[in-house]
């Protein structure tokens, strides 16, 4: 087997606070590997390889054969990238052998159709296949005593999202989750350990691998949803505020330590930031600041843990303040005199609660719902489903009630709604006060969902929608492409400019460096003429170069907002000179509009968001226009000459803020 060349990540010269520094690369180099061990190493992936193929040939081992493959690509990657790692008690090089020889024996195991770990209790690392990008994602459990393969009842489930660790690599996670069970282990219960695709507080494609170890697990073990907990500290707990407020009624109760709560007041506070964002930055923090989404906690009893003299206090004391804005009051327990850990007493009067909220389970159809959000990224809660938005990035609330057989629904900033309707003899519904929906016999009122749409989502009963309008899933921006499956276009052709030619060769190449190391898979790539139509049916295309060079942008430059030719590239009323700049966007794919297209850009955040969890938000609104002149630095892809935000059917629209 053969170990391709080492990925290195450069340190980028970069002005911060108006001073030069230098962004040292995430993660960092590790150590080099003695000869006779990398060779032991490399001999190793290539049995355990040799037996994966083997697996692969038969369909029925497809289900577990990712528990398989997370040991292999676990050391892999972390010779390929330089990522072994011998400091402080830790020796990567050793506990690579042992994963080896543990996916070995799963092999073994799942050959003779004998897998032990799908029954196992106690501390167990599974693996399943992300359909982001095709790779393999690793995730801990701790599955308690009490589970047996015949068990008849539902167990409850905590999640519990980590720390922030820059070196917390495959290997060191699985090592992780084979020997700690963690910081809460329940009776009686479930925790899952996402790995999160590494160090991301758990946003992007480190959001989606929360849910998709969720339906995992579901798969294989009697969870029951209605006793979902969510769980986390420090950089887990900015993860737990995070998916407490953007998915309030997944959860029964939260219990978020420390961390962040949202962007400007976290940077500038505990971080000392002096920055001056963009008004396109300004209004993307309304994806994740969960001070934003504070009001969405009505209906998710949550139980925060702070140290007294931990500077991370300040993420609760954000959400309490807010919260307070909106008349709630959140629990909020403090350890005494202590720092950036949990306090023992504290610690027990956090699981107390917690364990008492548990012990009621989630109300699957609450009577009362207060409801806020800024994107259709994040648009349910309970039996209310957004899905569309007079303006995206601005306040959209519902506040409904189902009380005596009527759903009371009142609305602003959004424009169509649905309305999860449970069996019931006589039901109404009335939105800002007008009778919408009324039926009066058992035969019409069955369990199912309801669309309305208007200017007040109050006009009528909808069907089918428009197909060029933002909705959920299609709203951007750039980022949002990457939090479903995709594909990176790769140019055949010659570019229009040589200096633009190379800087799309040089993007491309940085962002599926950027993609293995900060999201851990490699991305799916293909020539442009090898594109399929199922590639077009079931991927975001993320189209690299030039209508010269890219054979599926030439085929769809016409359909798309912008007019790119030697003589210019027209945009917006203006025209660039097509010689310096590149336009870069996502826009429904012309193709499938149930998908999108982007154009040369990967996920949107650089290198110094590496060095903060806050940071890594995205840099980059709907569409840009970049001059490359500028070279990329560690901030930016170029020199952003004009920004902005598609209108909620795609249009160009004013560029405001400018």
């Amino acid at each position: 087997m053969s170990v391709r060349a080492l990925v290195v990540l450069l340190a980028f010269p970069v002005l911060v606070a108006g001073q030069p520094a230098r962004i040292p690369p995430i993660p960092k180099p590790g150590v080099l590997v003695p000869e006779a061990d990398r060779e032991e190493l490399l001999a190793g992936l290539v049995e355990l390889k040799r037996e994966i193929d083997s697996l692969a040939k038969d369909p029925k081992n497809a289900d577990l054969l990712p528990d398989v493959e997370i040991y292999h690509k676990a050391v892999r990657y972390a010779l390929e990238l330089n990522e072994m790692y011998v400091e402080r008690g830790r020796n990567d090089i050793a506990v690579s052998k042992a994963l080896l020889k543990k996916g070995l024996q799963r092999a073994k195991e799942l050959k003779e159709g004998k897998p032990s770990w799908p029954t196992a209790t106690g501390l167990v690392v599974r693996g399943y296949r992300s359909k982001i990008d095709g790779s393999v994602q690793p995730y801990g459990l701790v599955v308690p005593k009490s589970f047996q393969p015949d068990s008849k009842g539902k167990f409850r489930l905590d999640f519990w999202w980590h720390g922030r660790g820059e070196t917390l690599t495959e290997v060191n996670f699985i090592d992780g989750r084979q020997k700690s069970p963690g910081e809460f282990t329940p009776k009686d219960a479930f925790v899952l350990h996402p790995y999160g695709r590494y160090c991301n507080a758990n946003k992007f494609a480190g959001e989606v691998d929360t849910f998709e170890c969720l339906e995992h697990a579901k798969k294989h073990y009697p969870i029951d949803t209605d006793r979902l907990v969510a769980r986390g500290f420090s950089m887990g707990g900015a993860a737990c505020w995070q998916f407490a407020t953007h998915f309030p009624t997944v959860w029964c109760a939260a219990a978020p330590g420390a961390g962040f709560a949202e962007t400007r007041e976290f940077l500038r506070d505990f971080r000392g930031d002096k920055e001056r964002p963009t008004w396109w930055e300004e209004r993307l923090w309304r994806l994740y600041d969960s001070a934003d989404y504070a009001q969405n906690l009505f209906n998710l009893p949550t139980v925060a843990y702070s140290g007294e003299i931990d500077g991370q206090k300040q993420a609760a004391d954000v959400m309490a303040r807010e919260l307070k804005k909106l008349g709630m009051e959140l629990v909020h327990v403090i350890g005494p005199n202590t720092q950036h850990r949990y306090e023992p007493g504290a610690k027990k009067i956090v699981s107390e609660k917690v364990d008492a909220i548990v012990a009621k389970g989630r109300d699957p159809l609450p009577k009362e719902i207060k409801f806020v959000t800024y994107t259709l990224r994040y648009n349910q809660s309970g039996w209310i489903t957004v899905e569309g938005l007079k303006k995206h990035w601005e306040r959209a609330t519902v506040n409904a009630s189902y009380k005596d057989d009527v759903m009371d629904i009142a609305t602003k900033g959004v424009t169509e709604l649905s309305i999860s309707v449970p069996a019931h003899n006589h039901l109404t519904i009335a939105i800002n006060g007008k009778f919408v929906y009324s039926a009066l016999t058992e035969k019409e009122v069955k369990a199912s969902s309801k669309r309305f749409g208007g200017a007040d989502c109050n006009t009528t009963l909808i069907g089918e929608r428009e197909k060029m309008t933002k909705q959920p899933g299609l709203q951007g921006p750039i980022d949002d492409a990457f939090m479903d499956r995709f594909l990176m276009v790769k140019p055949t052709g010659d570019p229009m400019f040589e200096k633009t030619g190379k800087w799309v060769e040089g993007e491309m190449k940085h962002a599926i460096t950027h993609w293995r190391s900060q999201f851990r898979g490699d991305a799916p790539v293909k020539n442009d003429k090898d594109v399929s139509a199922d590639d077009i049916a079931k991927s975001n295309l993320v189209l690299w170069g030039d209508p010269s060079s890219n054979a599926i942008l030439a085929k769809i430059i016409d359909k798309l907002p912008v007019k790119w030719t030697k003589a210019g590239v027209e945009f917006g009323g203006q025209t660039y000179d097509a010689a310096t700049h590149v336009p870069v966007m996502i826009f429904p794919n012309p193709l499938n509009p149930k998908k999108y297209v982007v154009l040369n850009s990967g996920f949107t955040f650089r290198e110094y968001a590496y060095l903060n969890n806050a940071r890594q938000i995205p840099k980059l609104p709907d569409y840009a226009i970049l001059d490359v002149i500028t070279p990329p630095n560690a901030l930016w892809p170029g020199k952003v000459v004009r920004a902005g935000f598609f209108g909620e059917k795609w249009e160009l629209q004013k560029d405001d803020g400018r």
